[in-house]
């Protein structure tokens, strides 16, 4: 006899997607953030009641988590259960936000430079926490692509981005340059360009002002040198892949040169957790917007969920 379902969930697995969600929800500081949104948030008292900010930013989240667009986003609120109820529109079908109300919601988020301030804010939380010494920054970009067809609209590529050659390979894009804790790994520093700007014209922006040491790969030699230089930060750059080859071990002198290298790499590694989070974990390694504003405001979003989520176990034990 063919048995009739009614409907009803009764699966007690914990998939990896319903867990992730759940330590995510632990650790953002969902008050504090709705406190950054609160007075950019238009206050309308005719038409239909807006949706909650809360829900809002948990849905711009879950885009940047799962690298959905906004009409992606609108069909997993009606298709997955798991996304409505961490958007708190669990058992709400009667209406979801469209893609829309996604969008503008995005456009107001950039609109205002809000996650600037929602990355500096989240840092200064883990501060206090004691989880960002900031005593030291390491520097380093990546290459993110954008799409180089001309099959759009325009019938052109993004003017903004850039194709640049990295070993022997030619990149169409834009980078992400990062400045993180030497200690933590935590990002504090952001900064968006075309993918053909050199990394050392960036070196200083990603510098807080408060750190005594620098530590950067062999691409950035000269960032001492540089006009913008600050004069009480030490730069501790790698010696260049040829030079290091070159060394003797066998010459004690040179032997303690590599050792130093050695040290300097251990520290500069730090740099490429945050990478890793936001390409693997999050499957962010294409632009999804034209422009480097929209794309590096985006960055900062994904750096600062990298951030909490690097440190999610620590919050979690202490209750955060």
């Amino acid at each position: 006899m063919k048995q009739v379902s009614l409907g009803l969930n009764l699966s007690t697995k914990k998939t990896r997607k319903r867990e992730f969600l759940e330590q995510m929800n632990k650790v953002v500081p969902w008050d504090v953030l709705v406190g950054v949104v609160e007075p950019h948030w238009p206050k309308s008292k005719t038409g239909r009641p807006p949706f909650a900010i809360e829900t809002m930013l948990r849905i711009h989240y879950l885009q940047q988590w799962f690298g959905l667009s906004d009409p992606a986003m609108e069909e997993a609120l009606h298709d997955m259960p798991v996304y409505r109820e961490f958007a708190k529109l669990d058992g709400v079908l009667d209406r979801l936000p469209d893609e829309s109300t996604i969008l503008r919601f995005r456009h107001l988020l950039e609109k205002h430079d809000l996650a600037t301030d929602m990355l500096r804010i989240v840092n200064d939380l883990l501060a206090y926490k004691g989880l960002l010494l900031k005593s030291g920054t390491a520097v380093d970009a990546t290459l993110i692509s954008a799409p180089s067809s001309t099959k759009n609209a325009e019938g052109k590529r993004d003017p903004q981005m850039h194709q640049t050659k990295k070993g022997n390979q030619w990149y169409f894009g834009m980078k992400a340059h990062i400045g993180v804790d030497a200690d933590s790994g935590l990002v504090h520093s952001v900064e968006g360009t075309a993918a053909n700007v050199n990394d050392v014209t960036q070196a200083h922006k990603l510098l807080h002002g408060k750190e005594v040491d620098a530590f950067a790969d062999a691409g950035y030699q000269g960032a001492h040198k540089r006009p913008e230089a600050k004069g009480d930060v030490s730069w501790h750059v790698a010696m260049r892949p040829g030079k290091r080859k070159a060394l003797d071990l066998n010459d004690p002198a040179q032997a303690i040169t590599d050792k130093i290298e050695r040290v300097k790499a251990s520290i500069r590694a730090k740099v490429e957790h945050p990478f890793r989070v936001i390409k693997k974990q999050f499957g962010h390694v294409k632009v999804r917007y034209r422009g480097l504003e929209k794309n590096t405001a985006q960055l900062k979003t994904l750096f600062m969920l990298s951030n909490l989520w690097m440190v999610r176990g620590k919050l979690m034990a202490g209750g955060a």
